[in-house]
C-alpha cells in the first residue's frame, strides 16, 4: 500500500531550481533513504513534504490527502512527523515537557476548558502524560524526564526529538540526518531504534550522509543529484549503479 506519493515535484528559489520534477512512492512499512551529494535537493524535498515550503509544481499525497497547500501542523495531524538536521528542542523545558509538546496535535480541549480545568481537559492531560512517558521509555530516556532538554548529551537530544515526533502518533516519520554527529555506539543504538519504530508499523524516510548506516537500515534508496532523481531501488542495486557512482565520485575527463 502506497502511503506517500510524490508526483513531478518542483521548487525553485529565484533562478535556482532546487527540485526538478521529482517523483517517487513510499510504501507503508518502508524504511526509505533519500541520499545524494550536498546541494542535491534532499532537504528541500523534506521541507516540501512536511509543509515548511509550498511546491511550485507537482503534487504530494499522503494517506489519501493532498498536502500541497497544507500547513505543517495540519500535516502532523494527518500522521506525518519530522525531526530536523539541526536539533530543535525547547532547551529550557524539561525532557517530559518536550515530549508532551508532541501530544498537542491530538488534544481537543478549548481555551475555556483548559482555563477552568474541566473534566475533558483533565482526562486529555492525563492521557498526554502517559503517552509522553511511554515514548520517553521507548527511546530510553524515561529516567531523565525531570531534567532539562538542554542538559542532555547530544545523542540523547536526538532521541528526545524522535520521542517528541512519536508522541504525535505518526503513520510516517521523516528524519533529517538522524545520525549526524553521533559516535559509533550512538549510531548503533539509532539503528536499533529505527528497527523498533518500523516494528510499530511506522514508515520511515530519512536523509543521511553515512552510507554504511543507510545501507544497513534502509530497504529502498532514492538518489538525487542537482534537484533530480537519478536512481531508485534496493541498496544492493544502488551501490552498483553507474549514475550513483558518478554522482558521488565523479568521472575522469
Amino acid at each position: 500500500m502506497i502511503l506517500l506519493s510524490i508526483k513531478n515535484l518542483v521548487k525553485a528559489f529565484g533562478g535556482l531550481v532546487a527540485v526538478a520534477g521529482v517523483s517517487f512512492d513510499v510504501e507503508r512499512g518502508d524504511i526509505i533513504g533519500l541520499i545524494g551529494p550536498n546541494g542535491a535537493g534532499k532537504t528541500t524535498v523534506f521541507n516540501l513534504v512536511t509543509g515548511a515550503l509550498p511546491p511550485d509544481g507537482g503534487n504530494i499525497f499522503f494517506a489519501g490527502h493532498c498536502l500541497d497547500r497544507l500547513k505543517p501542523h495540519q500535516i502532523v495531524k494527518l500522521g506525518l512527523a519530522r525531526t530536523f538536521q539541526t536539533i530543535r528542542l525547547f532547551p529550557r523545558l524539561s525532557v517530559l515537557e518536550n515530549a508532551l509538546s508532541g501530544c498537542h496535535c491530538r488534544t481537543h480541549s478549548g481555551v475555556i476548558s483548559s482555563m477552568l480545568r474541566l473534566p475533558r481537559h483533565r482526562r486529555e492531560e492525563r492521557t498526554a502524560l502517559v503517552k509522553a512517558m511511554e515514548e520517553l521509555e521507548f527511546v530510553g530516556l524515561a529516567d531523565a524526564w525531570r531534567g532539562t532538554a538542554g542538559a542532555l548529551a547530544y545523542g540523547d537530544q536526538r532521541r528526545l526529538e524522535i520521542a517528541r515526533a512519536l508522541a504525535t502518533e505518526p503513520k510516517m516519520m521523516v528524519l533529517d540526518e538522524p545520525a549526524g554527529g553521533m559516535n559509533d555506539q550512538e549510531t548503533l543504538e539509532l539503528r536499533e531504534l529505527i528497527a523498533r519504530i518500523k516494528a510499530r508499523d511506522i514508515t520511515v524516510m530519512l536523509i543521511e550522509h553515512d552510507m554504511g548506516f543507510v545501507m544497513k537500515v534502509c530497504n529502498k534508496l532514492i538518489v538525487m543529484e542537482n534537484g533530480a532523481c537519478i536512481a531508485q531501488g534496493p541498496p544492493e542495486e544502488i551501490r552498483k549503479n553507474p549514475k550513483v557512482i558518478e554522482a558521488y565520485l565523479g568521472v575522469e575527463d
